[in-house]
């Protein structure tokens, strides 16, 4: 049985580059689904064929319309990666304006193991929001990753996103969905 994994990405850097963390997924035996915030699909819109056809799976950015069967396989495990900044503190006030972070929020309370990697600038993380929103998500059992067991932020202007250590994120999933 082929275990299902919800890749959900935000608008920020890495998400120009989640065609690879889908192939890391796919490579540590996910059925990979993905799910982008709008920003982030509008960033791959004239590519989505392409990331469709590397999951096998429509691509979701919206909710879906009443009577709208849904097209994606239950998840077995969620990763939000890269969270931004935006996404984190959203989700962390339980704002669930994007199916990416509805999905997410209600899974976690839905016993869906749920990790989140950030990618943002540590002049972003400084502000006051960020600190209480990743407590608050810890708190509902989330899995945040970040520091050396994640993604270290780094300096503004500074940051590298097609660096981003998928592998990293992937590994704590496989250990978290055992």
């Amino acid at each position: 049985m082929t275990r299902v994994l919800y890749l959900i990405a935000c608008a920020a850097g890495p998400a120009q580059h989640i065609d690879e963390g889908v192939r890391q997924a796919q490579a540590h035996g996910w059925d990979t689904c993905l799910i982008l915030t709008p920003t982030a699909a509008a960033w791959w819109e004239p590519r989505m064929g392409e990331l469709e056809k590397l999951t096998g799976h429509p691509v979701r950015s919206r909710y879906r319309l009443p009577g709208e069967r849904d097209a994606l396989p239950k998840a077995d495990a969620m990763l939000v990666a890269p969270l931004s900044c935006t996404s984190l503190n959203k989700w962390g006030n339980g704002i669930s304006d994007t199916l990416a972070i509805g999905l997410v929020a209600e899974g976690v309370h839905m016993g869906v193991p749920a990790l989140a990697m950030p990618y943002f600038n540590q002049a972003q993380g400084a502000q006051p929001a960020v600190a209480r929103s990743i407590a608050d998500l810890r708190s509902q059992g989330v899995l945040f990753l970040d520091g050396p067991d994640g993604y270290q932020s780094h300096r503004p202007k500074q940051g590298n996103p097609a660096n981003f250590p998928w592998h990293l994120a992937l590994d704590a999933v496989a250990r978290a969905s055992r």
